[in-house]
């Protein structure tokens, strides 16, 4: 019942989004605007606070290890979230940040996964083009 109160209200306040980016002569249905005073833009919605996202993170093992090159002020950045002491580490809060990352970037991804699938097929035919001219044994990676 909780979770049908809560997409009850999600959708209120999308439809109030939704009047208020018309009122600004936004239409939803053109999610990415090729000319806002010449700039592109993509208009997102996201939860107001970060209790859900740390809540689904917690509910998955971080088991998978990744190591990045990040820039000074992103460092300070990730330690200034760190001292509000809702992080223990910067991988911590650098996994937050990356999974919603992830989340706003995702229907770019999904416009992207009829060619991934068409990578991955020509990756297999030429493993199995290779397998024949080497015989059945794989190389050793």
């Amino acid at each position: 019942m909780e979770n049908k109160t809560k997409k009850l209200k999600l959708s209120e306040k999308l439809d109030s989004v939704i009047e208020v980016l018309k009122e600004k002569g936004i239409e939803l249905e053109n999610i990415c605007c090729d000319d806002l005073e010449g700039l592109k833009a993509k208009i997102v919605c996201i939860e107001p606070n970060l209790g859900c996202s740390v809540k689904e993170m917690g509910e998955k093992t971080r088991g998978e290890a990744l190591m990045v090159r990040i820039d000074e002020d992103t460092r300070k950045t990730l330690d200034a979230w760190v001292e509000t002491g809702y992080f223990k580490s910067r991988s911590e809060a650098a996994a937050l940040f990356i999974r919603e990352g992830l989340k706003i970037r995702a229907s770019e991804l999904e416009k992207l996964k009829d060619a991934l699938k068409d990578v991955m097929k020509a990756k297999n035919a030429l493993r199995n083009k290779a397998k024949e001219i080497f015989g059945e044994e794989e190389k050793a990676s």
